[in-house]
């Protein structure tokens, strides 16, 4: 069958053959996992014979990878896009690309890894034999964030297939046809397991006072003390601890208090893209003393995209405190909720301390006995019980983890090290 320029389908029964050969895949760099080895099989279908002047299709049928869907995350249907190289020799040589499509059942953790057929068009410019042998490939993931694997091999591989081509002499070399489209992609399985440690001075919330104690005197200005917060967060892949340095500010309006919540610590750099208005913290400050329940405060999502290598800020989360008693009440770090690319984590202090301490007159509707308001809306995490297990959107992302100060997020494969710093907001 002819179309267009002289494509000839298959000018003779198609041919497959399975090939097998060790394999070395790279996961993305900022897994920190090692190049992990194993044994990919390919079978390579082709017309078994053809003419000069032909554009034949090559298919690479993946039959294994060379590992498994590591133990971090079930891959939702249709996330999955494999892209490739066969090397072609004999009568003429080049490099041909194929490609598969974004298909795929649903991927189960610990389960072999399932690839669309790549596909790519060759023409055929010199009598003689020519041979397809598979070569390197990537795997692409693209949710809930795109990841990429580089798989390469690592013996020489034999020919998958061979075509016999027949008919007039060469022309110039045979060019590839097949564009190459997605990016190498598999999951990171690991975590970063240096947590930094130690804080910055405060650079917060202007205060005319530096005590933690009553609000006497017309005082309406206070700055709370820097304490440091054991949070432990439960993970796909185990529990995690970090500590991080908190401090509450606090600027009395009337009978109520605008509150700052500061993270301190240096700033460390984003290991991946993150769009704009994707990353959303927000924490739940422990009422105390003469008062009870909590406050909400939450910071603004980053305006802009952060490009890999830049840094990544907590910026102040903010809110308002509506006393519902008289007395000295105490304010302390509660839990923390950071929403990023439509997962929601949630880390709760193991122990926690008073950041601040100030006189207080109850407000009508104020927070005594229940949660206090922020913009109007209630916040009522509990720091005394366990880790809230929250997952990911309805389309089954994967949960995600968020560990304040040495702030870990596993988006994916992707892992996202967050570090506060006051003085850099996400604009």
């Amino acid at each position: 069958m002819l179309g267009g320029a002289g494509l000839l389908l298959a000018a003779a029964p198609a041919q497959a053959a399975e090939v097998a050969y060790k394999t070395e895949c790279i996961p993305p760099s900022i897994s920190g996992l090692p190049p992990v080895e194993g044994t990919t099989k390919v079978e390579i279908t082709a017309p078994a014979e053809a003419k000069v002047g032909d554009e034949v299709e090559v298919v690479w049928k993946t039959t294994q990878a060379a590992s498994n869907n590591p133990d971090v995350l079930d891959l939702d249907k249709d996330t999955v896009k494999p892209t490739g190289t066969v090397k072609v020799g004999g009568a003429q040589t080049a490099d041909l690309a194929v490609e598969g499509t974004r298909s795929n059942p649903p991927i189960k953790k610990n389960s072999p890894m399932v690839l669309s057929d790549m596909k790519g068009k060759i023409k055929l410019t010199a009598p003689g034999e020519v041979t397809l042998t598979p070569d390197k490939y990537n795997i692409n993931v693209s949710k809930p964030i795109s990841t990429d694997t580089k798989c390469s091999p690592k013996e020489t591989v034999k020919p998958g297939a061979t075509i016999k081509v027949t008919g007039g002499g060469a022309t110039t070399g045979g060019l590839p046809t097949g564009l190459p489209t997605g990016l190498p992609t598999g999951l990171p399985t690991g975590l970063p397991t240096g947590l930094p440690t130690g804080g910055s001075t405060p650079t917060g919330t202007p205060s005319s006072g530096s005590d933690t104690g009553g609000s006497g005197g017309g005082k309406s200005d206070f700055t709370g003390k820097e304490v440091q917060i054991p949070y432990k967060c439960k993970t796909p892949i185990g529990d995690k601890s970090a500590t991080s340095p908190v401090q509450i500010n606090a600027k009395k309006d009337g009978g109520n208090y605008g509150l700052t919540v500061q993270f301190k610590k240096s700033v460390m750099d984003s290991p991946a893209d993150i769009p704009a208005d994707s990353v959303k913290p927000s924490m739940e400050v422990k009422l105390g003393g003469a008062d009870k329940g909590t406050v909400h405060v939450e910071g603004p999502t980053n305006k802009e995209p952060i490009k890999s290598g830049a840094p990544i800020n907590i910026p102040d989360l903010t809110g308002t405190y509506k006393p519902g008693a008289d007395g000295k009440s105490t304010l302390s770090p509660g839990v923390l909720t950071v929403k990023a690319l439509g997962t929601t984590t949630t880390c709760t202090p193991s122990k926690t301390e008073v950041s601040l301490e100030i006189d207080t007159a109850a407000q009508p509707g104020g927070a005594a006995g229940g949660s206090g308001a922020a913009g109007g809306s209630a916040g009522g995490a509990d720091t005394s019980g366990g880790l809230a297990e929250t997952g990911s959107s309805n389309d089954g992302v994967l949960r995600a983890l968020g560990l304040v100060a040495g702030t870990v997020i596993l988006l994916g494969g992707a892992v996202f090290t967050f570090l506060p710093k006051r003085r850099a907001r996400l604009r």
